[in-house]
């Protein structure tokens, strides 16, 4: 559908990991930071609040919630909320270079690069939608058939399994987490194949 979890995950365990080698972290902070990278997601399970249904749209797609977590954290003195505010904050950047999102809240207007689809596309959403006998079809379509998407992928895979092993090995384990939340895109993608295909 969008920038898959796994990615998120993965920069969150890069952010983690570069700041465990300079802070030295405990679990928990180390946790924190990934979970930061990641939790906006889970908007998702409200996108029926959204316009268009659109989870992106929602306030937690906006640089507003990483502007707040790093404020409480300077204000309670705390690095890990600090960190977490940036790990957040690159979340919501991602996600505007590949079908955009509400990055100001305010204008409630999808912004960013959109390289995963073009303005007529975008403009007729819904047309394009409608030619697929599941909506999220196209959006699967389009992440799996850019190679700048798959190379990115690899690249961040890398980047994570390389950092995390110098710079916090004891989390190693953490990026379990990381083939969950692959899994789950490819069983999805497989199972859109078929549906599409039948």
């Amino acid at each position: 559908m969008f920038v898959h979890i796994n990615i998120h995950f993965g920069v969150g365990i890069i952010v983690a990991s570069v700041f465990n080698h300079l802070l030295e972290l405990n679990f928990l902070e180390f946790f924190l930071v990934v979970v930061f990278s990641f939790i906006c997601d889970f908007d998702i399970l409200f996108s029926n609040y959204a316009l268009d249904s659109n989870h992106r749209m929602l306030i937690s797609h906006s640089i507003l919630p990483s502007i707040i977590i790093t404020v409480l954290g300077v204000i309670f003195n705390w690095i890990i909320l600090i960190i977490g505010g940036l790990s957040y904050s690159l979340h919501v950047i991602i996600d505007t270079f590949d079908w955009g999102t509400n990055f100001f809240y305010f204008k409630k207007k999808q912004v960013g690069l959109k390289l995963l689809i073009t303005k007529e596309e975008f403009a007729n959403i819904s047309m394009h939608l409608s030619q697929y006998k599941k909506p999220g079809s196209f959006f699967d379509k389009k992440y799996y058939g850019n190679k700048g998407i798959i190379l990115t992928e690899v690249i961040i895979f890398i980047s994570m399994i390389m950092l995390i092993s110098i710079f916090a090995f004891r989390y190693f384990l953490l990026i379990v987490i990381y083939f969950i939340f692959l899994g789950f895109h490819l069983h999805r993608h497989f199972k859109l194949k078929q549906i599409e295909s039948d």
